[in-house]
């Protein structure tokens, strides 16, 4: 079978619980890798270099923004963050699967550095659990929350862009089924790269 990894994209709206799918299916797999985003941010208490984040100078970080280092990136306010290209392809060539959990402009950048990947779009069972997930947070005001759910809309509108959708109706669900996609694109046949050479002599000649 193939020796590469997959490069698994799992996004989908605020509130639909990516970080809680994410977090369930790495401790039933943990031989996935959890991709690890580079950051200009300080270090916040109890946060470790290299498993935490990358944490990079500002220079730096631009930098390699302006060398394509990054899959994807993002400044948010006056900090940036973004997914390093060398992290994840060393891993993939290790044979490791790496996940990248992240929000669907994100998952567009990686589209278009890495259109290999599997991108799966996690959805809500419907708008209304969405609104009572968002207000249940309790850390946003009523007018942020109406933003959330109508950038929700749009997001979810994105989602024929991607290769499988996931209903996150129960955590447990969600995750069988990514596991269920990982074993699938493992075994299509652009994956195995191995049959042509162990099998060849046995193979038909047209």
């Amino acid at each position: 079978m193939s020796t590469q990894g997959l490069l698994i994209v799992l996004s989908g709206p605020s509130g639909a619980g990516k970080g809680t799918v994410c977090k369930a299916l790495l401790k039933e797999c943990p031989q996935i890798q959890y991709s690890i985003s580079a950051t200009t941010r300080e270090p916040r208490t109890g946060e470790k270099e290299g498993k935490s984040y990358f944490f990079t100078e500002k220079k730096q970080f631009e930098s390699k923004i302006e060398s394509n280092q990054f899959l994807e990136w993002a400044k948010v306010y006056d900090n940036y963050y973004g997914t390093p290209k060398d992290f994840v392809i060393k891993n993939l060539k290790k044979g490791k699967d790496v996940i990248l959990e992240i929000d669907v402009n994100g998952a567009k950048q990686v589209l278009k550095n890495f259109p290999d990947g599997t991108f799966i779009f996690l959805l809500p069972p419907s708008l209304e659990e969405l609104s009572n997930r968002i207000n249940k947070r309790g850390t946003d005001s009523q007018e942020v929350i109406k933003k959330r759910l109508a950038s929700a809309e749009g997001e979810i509108s994105e989602m024929k862009n991607y290769n499988y959708a996931v209903l996150n109706d129960q955590v447990e669900n969600a995750v069988e089924k990514i596991k269920a996609i990982i074993i699938a694109e493992k075994c299509k046949i652009d994956k195995i790269d191995v049959i042509k050479e162990d099998f060849k002599n046995d193979l038909p000649i047209d």
